[in-house]
C-alpha cells in the first residue's frame, strides 16, 4: 500500500463495548486514536446484559459508573429463576453475586443493562474520531507501525491509516485475526441460536419475582429495560427464513399463558468457545471477544473484554508517552491469556451446570415429585461461584515484582482480598465515597503510611501519585506494614509491595525501570 491519509497514535478496529472502552480509557491517558465500526450504528440489539463489579469499578474510573447504573435495573434484577415454563413457579433461584447485593470487596454494585443501553454512554465518555461504516479490509506493518486499509461501505472510498499500534476489537469473526493468520484453541462453534425482541406484558409472571434471566424448558426469557421490553432465546430451528416468530415465542411462554408477542426484531447468532493462540503479533493486539469468544452463560464474555482494555491501554499510553518500552506491551499477553483461558473453563462450566439443571429437574419430575417441590442447584448460592474470577485475577508478569511469597495466587472460585503483588488492589474506604481503587488513575499510585519517606524519590520521569493509606489499613494483615508501601498500577493490580521504608533514594525509580522496561537517561 502506499503512503497514509490519516495518521494516529492507535487506531482501534470495531465498535463494541470492549473496543468503546478501549476508546475512552486512551482518551483519559491523552492517547488521541482512531475507531472504525463497519456497522452504519451501534448496534440496536439488547445482547450482552451483566456488566459485573470489575467492569463497574473500570466505569467507575471512568467517570460513568453512576450514570450505567441509573439506565440499568434495580438490584432486585440480579437474580436467576428456574421454571418449566414462564408462567410456572420457580424450582430453583440463584442469586447474581456483586448484582442482587453489595459485596464489602468492592466500592460499587454490579449491574444489568442491555448492551443497547451500555454503548451509548461508553460512547459519549470520549471524543475524537469515530467512524462508522467503515470496515478495515486490509493491514500491513511496517518498522514504526502498522498501514491498515478502511473501506467506507456506503461510499465505496477507501482510507490508508496509519497506526502506531492497533487495537482489534473487531468480535469472534475477527478480520484483524485472520488477516494475522492466529488461529484458536477451544471447542469452537457450540451451535445456532436465535435471539427475538418482543414486547409482551408478563407482569403478571414477573412482576412479584423479578430477575436478570429466567431459565426454561422452551428458551431462556429476559427482560430487557427497565420501561419495558423482553428477549427470548433459544436454538434456531431448521426452518429460520420462514419461521413464526411471534408464535414461536407465544408457544415458548408456555400453553395457558395466552399471551401474543410482538416482535420487534430478531438476530440470528452462532455461540462460540475458543481462545486466539496468540493475543499479538507486532503492532497489532487483540482484545474482546477477537481473542476469546466465551459463552454467554454466566455474563463473562463482553466482561473480561472490558479487563482486556484496563490492562492494555495503559500500557500503550506509556510507550507512546516514552516512560515505557515495547516491551511492556509483551507483557499483555503473558498477563491476559491466562485469565482467558480460565474464563473459557468456567463459561464452559456454567453451560454444563444449567443442562446438569434441567437433568436434575427431569429425574425430579420423573421420580414422582411435586412440581412445587424445589430442586437443589448444584452451585453455591454465590452465582456460579465466579466472583473470585471476576475480582481474583492475579498477574505473573515482567509488569509486577513479586515478592518472597512466591507468585500469585490463582483466582480459584471464591474471593479473598490480598495485597499481594499481581492482584488487583483491595478495596478499603479511604472517606467517604472514596475507595483505595479511586486513588488508581491515569497514573502509579504510592500506598503508605508513611508518606514523607516516599516522596523524596526521583520518579519525575513516570506518573506518579503517593497516597496516604490510613494506619487502620496497616500493620499485620492489613495492606501494608508500618513505614512499607504499595505499588499500585493504572489498572489498580500491585505492581509492588515494600514492608519497609526505603534503604535510599532509588528505591522506586529501579522498580518502576523493572516494570515499565524502562531505564531513563541520566
Amino acid at each position: 500500500m502506499p503512503g497514509a491519509d490519516v495518521e494516529v497514535p492507535v487506531l482501534i478496529v470495531g465498535g463494541g463495548p470492549v473496543g468503546l472502552t478501549a476508546r475512552a480509557l486512551l482518551d483519559r491517558w491523552g492517547v488521541p486514536n482512531l475507531l472504525v465500526e463497519k456497522h452504519r450504528e451501534l448496534s440496536p440489539f439488547p445482547r450482552s446484559r451483566l456488566v459485573n463489579v470489575r467492569s463497574m469499578e473500570i466505569f467507575r474510573q471512568l467517570g460513568i459508573a453512576a450514570r450505567i447504573a441509573a439506565d440499568a435495573f434495580a438490584p432486585e434484577y440480579g437474580r436467576v429463576r428456574f421454571r418449566d415454563t414462564l408462567y410456572d413457579p420457580d424450582f430453583a433461584t440463584a442469586a447474581m453475586a456483586g448484582v442482587h447485593a453489595p459485596v464489602p470487596e468492592s466500592p460499587v454494585v454490579g449491574t444489568l443493562t442491555s448492551q443497547d443501553r451500555l454503548e451509548p454512554i461508553l460512547l459519549a465518555a470520549a471524543g475524537g474520531d469515530v467512524r462508522f461504516g467503515a470496515e478495515l479490509v486490509d493491514l500491513e506493518e511496517e518498522p514504526e507501525g502498522v498501514l491498515a486499509l478502511v473501506a467506507d461501505r456506503e461510499r465505496g472510498t477507501r482510507t490508508r491509516v496509519r497506526a502506531r499500534y492497533v487495537l482489534a476489537a473487531d468480535g469472534a469473526n475477527s478480520t484483524v485475526r485472520e488477516r494475522l493468520g492466529i488461529g484458536t484453541t477451544g471447542p469452537g462453534a457450540l451451535g445456532s441460536f436465535t435471539t427475538v425482541v418482543f414486547d409482551a406484558d408478563l407482569a403478571h409472571w414477573c412482576a412479584d419475582q423479578p430477575a436478570g434471566v429466567y431459565f426454561t424448558a422452551f428458551g431462556t426469557f429476559t427482560p430487557l429495560y427497565p420501561d419495558g421490553g423482553w428477549a427470548w432465546f433459544g436454538a434456531t430451528p431448521g426452518d429460520a427464513e420462514h419461521a413464526d416468530w411471534s408464535g414461536l415465542v407465544s408457544r415458548a411462554l408456555g400453553p395457558g399463558a395466552d399471551v401474543r408477542a410482538d416482535v420487534v426484531r430478531v438476530q440470528h447468532w452462532s455461540m462460540s468457545a475458543s481462545v486466539a493462540e496468540r493475543f499479538a503479533r507486532g503492532r497489532v493486539l487483540l482484545a474482546g471477544d477477537a481473542a476469546h469468544a466465551v459463552p454467554p452463560i454466566g455474563g463473562l464474555g463482553m466482561n473480561v473484554g472490558v479487563a482486556d482494555a484496563h490492562n492494555l491501554c495503559w500500557k500503550l499510553a506509556g510507550v507512546l508517552q516514552g516512560w515505557a518500552e515495547p516491551a511492556l506491551l509483551e507483557t499483555y499477553e503473558t498477563e491476559r491469556l491466562p485469565v482467558a483461558l480460565e474464563t473459557l473453563r468456567q463459561a464452559v462450566g456454567n453451560t454444563q451446570l444449567l443442562v446438569q439443571v434441567q437433568k436434575l429437574r427431569n429425574e425430579h419430575l420423573r421420580s414422582g415429585a411435586s412440581a412445587s417441590t424445589p430442586v437443589e442447584l448444584p452451585w453455591s448460592e454465590r452465582y456460579f461461584a465466579q466472583l473470585g474470577l471476576v475480582l481474583g485475577v492475579a498477574y505473573h508478569s515482567g509488569a509486577v515484582l513479586t515478592d518472597h511469597t512466591g507468585p500469585p495466587d490463582s483466582s480459584g472460585t471464591e474471593y479473598v482480598p490480598t495485597a499481594r503483588p499481581g492482584h488487583r488492589m483491595p478495596h478499603r474506604w479511604l472517606g467517604p465515597d472514596r475507595s483505595t481503587l479511586d486513588a488508581c488513575g491515569e497514573w502509579f499510585t504510592l500506598l503508605t503510611p508513611d508518606p514523607a519517606r516516599w516522596e523524596q524519590q526521583d520518579t519525575a520521569c513516570w506518573p506518579l501519585r503517593v497516597g496516604i493509606l490510613p494506619g487502620e489499613h496497616a500493620g499485620p494483615d492489613r495492606l501494608s506494614p508500618h513505614g512499607g508501601a504499595l505499588l499500585v498500577r493504572p489498572d489498580g493490580h500491585i505492581a509492588a509491595r515494600w514492608d519497609e521504608p526505603p534503604s535510599n533514594g532509588t528505591t522506586l525509580r529501579h522498580a518502576l525501570t523493572a516494570l515499565t522496561s524502562h531505564a531513563p537517561a541520566g
